[in-house]
Order: C-alpha cells, then sequence, then structure tokens
C-alpha cells in the first residue's frame, strides 16, 4: 500500500483567555492508501481541527501535509480542496432546495477531474448503487430520511472522483441498522475501489469496524 495522506511536524494553537492552548504538538502520522481508518479522542482533544487541517480548511501554524507527496500548499488550498477531497458532515450538508441528483451533480460541476460527460445519468447510477431509487433521486433531499440523506451525501463525495474522503460523525444522527449499512458502504469504498476513508467519530461501532483505529491525545496521533 502506498502512502496518500502524511502530515510532518504539525502543531496548532489558539489563545484562549490569554493563554496559548495547545491543540496539536508536533504530531506526525501517515495515512495509506485503500484503508478505512477510524480517529478517536476525547472531546476538546483536537479532531475536529483536525479535520480542517487535513482537508486544507485551515491551516496549521507550523509544519507541513502532503497528499501523494507533494504539499497541500504547493497544489494550492482551493485545488486541493476541488479536486483532492470530499467530506462527509454529521449533518449532510446539502442542498435544500436542490433534488438528490441536483447535488451530487454540484459536485460535479464543481471539480477538475476528469469525469464522464453525462453527468445526470452518472449521478443516477451512483445513487442507485447506494439505496437510492430514480424516484427518490428526483425528491428534494428534504423529502428524504436521515439515512437516505446520508447516502446521498457519500454518492456526493464520489461523484468528483477523488481518493481521499472525509467524514466527521457521520453516523451521529442515525440509528444502529442505518449506522451498519453506512459502515458497510465505508468499508466497500476503501476495499473494493481503493479510496482512502478518515472518519472523526465518537461510535464504537465505526471504530471496531475500520481497518485501522487512531487515537488522538495530548496533541499526538498513534495507532491503538
Amino acid at each position: 500500500m502506498s502512502e496518500i495522506l502524511k502530515l510532518e511536524n504539525i502543531n496548532y494553537s489558539y489563545i484562549d483567555g490569554g493563554y496559548e492552548r495547545v491543540i496539536l504538538n508536533d504530531l506526525s502520522f501517515a495515512f495509506e492508501s485503500g484503508q478505512f481508518y477510524t480517529v478517536l479522542g476525547p472531546s476538546g482533544s483536537g479532531k475536529t481541527t483536525l479535520l480542517s487541517l487535513v482537508a486544507g480548511l485551515d491551516e496549521p501554524k507550523s509544519g507541513n501535509i502532503y497528499f501523494n507527496g507533494e504539499d497541500i500548499k504547493k497544489i494550492t488550498l482551493p485545488k486541493y480542496r476541488r479536486n483532492c477531497i470530499s467530506i462527509v458532515f454529521q449533518q449532510y450538508n446539502l442542498i435544500s432546495y436542490l433534488t438528490a441528483v441536483e447535488n451530487v451533480m454540484l459536485a460535479m460541476s464543481e471539480t477538475d477531474n476528469k469525469l464522464p460527460k453525462d453527468h445526470k445519468n452518472v449521478a443516477y447510477n451512483l445513487l442507485e448503487r447506494f439505496g437510492i431509487v430514480r424516484t427518490k433521486a428526483d425528491r428534494l433531499v428534504g423529502q428524504l430520511s436521515g439515512g437516505e440523506q446520508q447516502r446521498v451525501a457519500i454518492a456526493r463525495s464520489l461523484a468528483s472522483n477523488v481518493d481521499l474522503i472525509f467524514a466527521d460523525e457521520p453516523t451521529g444522527n442515525l440509528d444502529t441498522a442505518t449506522e451498519q449499512e453506512i459502515i458497510n458502504i465505508f468499508k466497500e469504498l476503501s476495499h473494493d475501489y481503493g479510496k482512502t476513508i478518515i472518519v472523526v467519530t465518537h461510535s464504537d461501532l465505526v471504530s471496531q469496524m475500520s481497518d485501522e483505529r487512531v487515537l488522538l491525545k495530548d496533541g499526538k496521533l498513534a495507532k491503538i
């Protein structure tokens, strides 16, 4: 397996009440392609901060992040976000006035990656792959269940043909049966499609089903 994402000597802190609060302390870690990772840690340990950094939504105070061996700052953060990564959120972050298929097509219109020309047909096929049939794909996303909306969000994350998918508590609002289905999708994406999945979670079920469990504690990442 090849290294797809590398964090090198990452430091992050902020001022809180006149004091500097250190969140990430000289953190170094490497993620391999085609693996399903879960990032665990107590509340306030910096999991959301870490996700923001590796997604290019924020920048560390010092240190470097590499995607396929290239510094993401050299790629440029907008281009990195557009072409290299996707994010699945707990609250789905779908566009409420669009249908499911339109949400997926929107993601396809925002990337520079090479995609098939028939975006709508690809979007329908992606959604159907995750259990959203055409009659549901043509509904406004607000008319779908929570589990169905999360499937739409996962389909959207794949639509731009990226290799790295981050998820922030993606099953937090779902019942156990639906949570298991979403986990199975993540496992399939990593093992059958070679995607690297990195999930920040508090769920024991999600972490137990992942390939690698990683603990964020005292500003460091370590496999557990």
